[in-house]
């Protein structure tokens, strides 16, 4: 379906049958949060089109949001069937796009290599669409990324960082995780004892996970960055950026990637796996479980 509707965009352009071929590779790039383009120039002179405004987004977000999300949504239990899971994802989705487009489109409204180059608000309104949205999972891009501005970028590492949905073809910390520490910090300053979401309650046990989650996903990023800072000499914030882009196996660069030597592109390359995979599947994996056998009395530390 995607690539029928791609045709309406591709096929005035290059012709029946290269238009078609365009069609099928952007709609599976997309849905698969791939972000890779065989357009010569990329999707840059589409960045007003609305067919590619409109369908590659619905692809990318599709894929993104995961199977379990879909399976509720398109299934015949209705919204009342809805899990936890699916409840939360569509809502921290939906918070992440706002934020996303809105703050790009504040943040670049004037830049003029970016926003700044399109005459009317509207079309800076559709670029803000889409780039706001893809930032986070998929990697497509119509504007010249090395051109945001400091603050801009800064955005987009913390969106690469979460990244989609559990059981999708994203990348990241994942939005439920993300959406669950925010709960946490909530409930911690209210003097909360449970999480409560949507009328559901989220144990201990998943509020450790997201802990671990983070923390090794801090660790592992904070390993790239030192490792790509000590091998390439390059500025901070965009080595910074190719590490966030990498684990949130978004693909999206502020020109740093051509610089890595090959030391620089086996640390990306390990990134976007464990990326991809997840630190918490691979901590699992390398992890033992055991019984304890002694239960210690509790004590008190001091924090923050």
């Amino acid at each position: 379906l995607g690539a029928l509707v791609l045709l309406l965009a591709f096929v005035p352009d290059h012709g029946f049958w290269m238009g078609a071929w365009y069609a099928v590779f952007h709609s599976i790039s997309a849905f698969n949060n791939a972000g890779i383009t065989i357009l010569p120039t990329g999707l840059v002179p589409y960045a007003t089109d609305p067919v590619v405004n409109l369908m590659i987004p619905l692809l990318f977000i599709t894929g993104g949001i995961g199977y379990v999300v879909l399976r509720d949504v398109f299934g015949k239990r209705g919204r009342q069937g809805w899990t936890l899971h699916t409840r939360i994802m569509l809502a921290g989705t939906a918070m992440l796009i706002v934020t996303g487009v809105l703050g790009f489109a504040a943040l670049e409204w004037t830049n003029p290599a970016t926003l700044g180059q399109f005459d009317t608000a509207a079309e800076r309104l559709v670029v803000s669409w889409f780039q706001g949205v893809t930032t986070r999972t998929a990697g497509f891009n119509t504007v010249n990324i090395a051109a945001l501005h400091d603050d801009t970028s800064l955005m987009f590492i913390s969106m690469m960082l979460i990244g989609g949905g559990p059981a999708s073809t994203a990348g990241g910390i994942k939005v439920t995780t993300f959406v669950v520490m925010l709960l946490a910090t909530v409930a911690f300053f209210r003097r909360r004892t449970q999480l409560h979401a949507f009328g559901r309650s989220i144990g201990l046990d998943q509020v450790m996970k997201v802990m671990a989650l983070v923390a090794l996903s801090v660790v592992l990023c904070f390993v790239g960055v030192f490792l790509l800072t000590v091998s390439h000499d390059g500025e901070f914030l965009d080595v910074t950026f190719e590490v966030a882009s990498a684990f949130g196996t978004v693909g999206l660069s502020r020109g740093f990637t051509g610089e890595l030597g090959e030391f620089g592109r086996v640390v990306v390359e390990v990134l976007m796996f464990l990326g991809r995979v997840g630190p918490l599947t691979l901590g699992f994996f390398l992890a033992t479980q055991s019984a304890p056998r002694v239960r210690y009395p509790e004590g008190q530390i001091h924090l923050g």
